[in-house]
């Protein structure tokens, strides 16, 4: 675990989870994530996958999922997973973050924003969801090299990823490439609001 907050590594190491303090004044996860590498001395090649702290239910074969994508190709400097939207509200609701793909399987855009637009079919509103390709849900779930991780907080931040909030969108905009899992699983709620948190601690209490 790599956090900011010594509460958060006196936790972790109270439960026997190493875990790495880094400043407080990190932009983004995956520049937090640079840090704990150069402390922890990784070798370039090294894969490194960020589960982020608002995605606590994720299941371990995603995690290898989008490890093993990212070895899979050289291409790409990070790998990650979406699944398919079937529901117009989380399709419309910006805490989703949507991506579009290439015909190679990497990304194009993420989004908070409803994206692909359906032209024809969301003239009326949007009622229902296309089909092909579905619209798809990003997870927030990132596969590095290390190599790349220690390159990543040297790229200036690009205005979209301010605009959207949204840490990947800086390796897009610098012309890297990020290849995408498309996971028929669904992860569980991720946290990104007082009633999310509250639905996951229910989750939490049944286990």
């Amino acid at each position: 675990v790599a956090g900011d907050d010594p509460r958060i590594i006196d936790a972790c190491r109270d439960h026997g989870i190493a875990a790495v303090l880094t400043r407080v004044d990190h932009v983004s996860g995956s520049d937090r994530l640079a840090e704990a590498c150069e402390q922890l001395g990784l070798d370039g090649d090294e894969l490194v996958v960020n589960v982020q702290g608002d995605e606590p239910l994720i299941e371990p074969a995603m995690i290898d999922a989008c490890a093993a994508l990212l070895r899979e190709r050289p291409d790409c400097v990070m790998a990650t997973v979406a699944h398919a939207i079937d529901e117009v509200a989380e399709f419309t609701n910006p805490n989703v973050v949507k991506v579009v793909l290439d015909a190679a399987g990497r990304a194009l855009y993420f989004s908070r924003a409803p994206i692909g637009w359906w032209r024809d079919g969301f003239a009326q509103g949007i009622h229902r969801l296309p089909t092909d390709p579905p619209p798809l849900r990003h997870v927030g779930l990132y596969a590095y090299r290390a190599g790349f991780l220690r390159r990543f907080p040297a790229l200036a931040v690009a205005p979209l990823e301010t605009l959207e909030s949204l840490e990947q969108l800086r390796v897009l905009w610098h012309g890297e490439r990020i290849a995408v899992v498309v996971s028929k699983q669904r992860p569980g709620p991720g946290v990104d609001t007082p009633d999310d948190l509250a639905r996951v601690r229910a989750i939490f209490a049944v286990a």
